[in-house]
């Protein structure tokens, strides 16, 4: 740890800028494709409406390889793995770029998530390493700004180069950009800080890699038709049985991958379950909402990128209340309440019709985008708190885990939904299309709902206050 505290300072800052590429290059390939589905889909020969699996690949890929993060960084070097990684996406991008069907381009998916998995935490590990204690929230607060830049231009982006060149592009783009972070890496990313070889569970991360995997694809399977759902429910069964076994399998392990005794935790069991549930609706939306305005209500790519603009803006500016409005009403009663609210405005965008005043609809986007900003900010909080430090780390990558797969299951859930609905609706046309539309984005509302009752078993606000009172007296 010293020979990388003891970095020069213009190789410490060089070194935040790399960790912050990566991570905007991870943040921004999650939302650029979603305005480039149609063009897609034209071009593939597949429905629109079929083609969630393109981002459901995506960040199922990323979900089952952070776990191993962590020790792979401690295994090899955390150069060596950030080196890998960018070249790994990279590599996936020229992939994607050359595919010439949905299957192809679905693997290909695979090979950038995982990739993308490991940008983050390993650059993460990279800055602990290299800046002292009292500097690192400086310098991740540093690394955070590009990962809200890469949701703001990523949607728009892609409709850019989708209208003025073709979808191949939103992954050509990543090449030159990432040759660029490999020359790097090479040149700042500290070298020699591997570590004394530590077990790896390696049976209860296949266990957790294959159930997390079998769930998520059952559930994109229960769109297709009979063969499909007789095999999804087969997945299903596989799954969900994995990730039993896993949990059982931790409890006796020498090295699970996370402590058992990190569940003991009140506020990270609620907030780990709290989490994904609320997220599967709120995830859904970086993929409907682009589908629907192109699909049913007849904007052109770039226009629909752009509508999205106004949820990241409201993201941004609601940041500051987040902290306020906990402290006032304490984070179960905010949580539960914000919970509801992100379900109805789920749910509103039932409304959307052609001809719908344009104000409207981008007022609605940015509340959305304000409500959902709150909730992420909440929940993260309220599950990492109460870890002992020596468990934060093992947490925080728990919980990266749980929100990449409530989004690729999220993602997959609404195709699932959408693509049952418009097969029911197929005689109506852009009708029937338009219908399946509306009903998906209420049961996507319903099933954001369904977490208030997890949020209900947080401690009250008067009780978690004279916790941290309490604890805020120990030596």
């Amino acid at each position: 740890m010293k020979l990388l505290a003891s970095l020069p300072t213009g190789e410490r800052q060089a070194l935040l800028w790399l960790v912050a590429l990566g991570f905007f290059m991870q943040t921004l390939d999650a939302t650029i494709v979603n305005t480039a589905l149609p063009a897609m889909a034209r071009d593939l020969g597949e429905s629109p409406l079929q083609m969630h699996s393109v981002i459901v690949a995506y960040s199922l890929a990323m979900a089952v390889l952070i776990p191993a993060s962590g020790w792979l960084a401690d295994r090899f070097g955390t150069r060596q793995v950030f080196m890998s990684a960018i070249a790994l996406f990279a590599a996936g991008s020229v992939l994607c770029a050359l595919s010439p069907s949905l299957p192809l381009l679905v693997g290909a998916r695979v090979v950038q998530g995982l990739g993308g998995a490991l940008l983050l935490p390993v650059g993460r590990l990279a800055v602990l390493r290299a800046f002292p204690r009292e500097e690192f929230i400086r310098a991740m607060s540093f690394v955070a700004i590009p990962g809200l830049i890469g949701p703001l231009i990523g949607p728009t982006l892609g409709g850019w180069m989708v209208e003025y060149a073709s979808w191949h592009w939103i992954f050509w783009v990543n090449v030159p950009v990432g040759l660029v972070g490999l020359a790097a890496a090479r040149r700042y990313m500290p070298r020699g800080d591997a570590r004394e070889r530590r077990g790896f569970d390696l049976v209860g991360y296949g266990l957790l890699a294959f159930g997390m995997a079998a769930v998520s694809l059952g559930v994109e399977a229960m769109a297709g038709g009979s063969l499909s759902r007789a095999s999804a429910l087969v997945l299903l069964v596989f799954g969900i049985a994995s990730l039993a076994s896993y949990a059982l399998h931790a409890l006796r392990s020498r090295n699970p991958l996370f402590a058992p005794a990190l569940f003991g935790v009140r506020t990270l069991r609620v907030g780990l379950l709290g989490n994904f549930f609320s997220r599967l609706g709120s995830s859904a939306m970086p993929f409907m909402v682009p589908l629907v305005l192109q699909v049913s209500l007849g904007y052109a790519p770039m226009e629909a990128g752009m509508m999205m603009l106004p949820t990241v803006v409201g993201s941004m500016a609601v940041k500051p209340l987040v902290a306020r409005l906990v402290r006032r009403f304490g984070y179960r009663e905010f949580l539960v309440v914000n919970t509801g609210a992100l379900a109805l405005l789920i749910g509103s965008f039932a409304t959307v019709a052609p001809g719908a005043l344009l104000v409207l609809l981008l007022g609605q986007l940015a509340l959305f985008g304000a409500v959902n900003s709150m909730q992420f900010s909440a929940m993260n909080t309220v599950t990492l708190m109460d870890l002992e430090p020596g468990n934060a780390s093992s947490g925080n990558s728990l919980l990266s885990m749980v929100q990449m797969l409530a989004m690729s299951m999220g993602v997959a859930l609404a195709g699932a939904v959408l693509g049952s609905l418009q097969s029911s609706a197929a005689h109506q046309g852009a009708a029937g299309t338009l219908h399946a539309f509306r009903l998906t984005f209420v049961c996507m509302g319903l099933l954001t709902l369904a977490a208030t009752a997890l949020f209900f078993q947080l401690p009250p606000r008067r009780v978690h206050r004279a916790q941290m009172d309490a604890q805020s007296r120990l030596p």
